[in-house]
């Protein structure tokens, strides 16, 4: 199983890349951490640094999953309610007739 890093150590690594140049390649064998995994750091920290710069709030993989499942929750809910919708228009458009 591997390490476990923390969210400080992984931005300091990838500011290591961004910031000062270095090589991803070269920090990964000073630190013996795969190249592979530093690049998914890097990705991560150059998306976090990004959307910051837009004035955007940087939304983690946890709090986006919580806003699917509650998005998800809504739109079920939104479906039942045009369902009702779509029977009481049948009921209303019969007796007009």
């Amino acid at each position: 199983m591997g390490k476990h890093h923390t969210q400080e150590y992984k931005e300091y690594v990838s500011k290591l890349i961004v910031e000062e140049g270095r090589k991803a390649s070269d920090v990964a064998y000073e630190l013996e951490i795969s190249a592979k995994t530093i690049s998914r750091w890097v990705a991560a920290y150059r998306m976090k640094i990004n959307v910051g710069k837009t004035g955007e709030n940087y939304i983690t993989p946890s709090e986006l999953e919580k806003l699917k499942k509650q998005h998800e929750k809504e739109l079920q809910q939104l479906r039942e309610e045009n369902e009702i919708l779509k029977k009481a228009m049948h009921i209303f458009t019969k007796n007009q007739e």
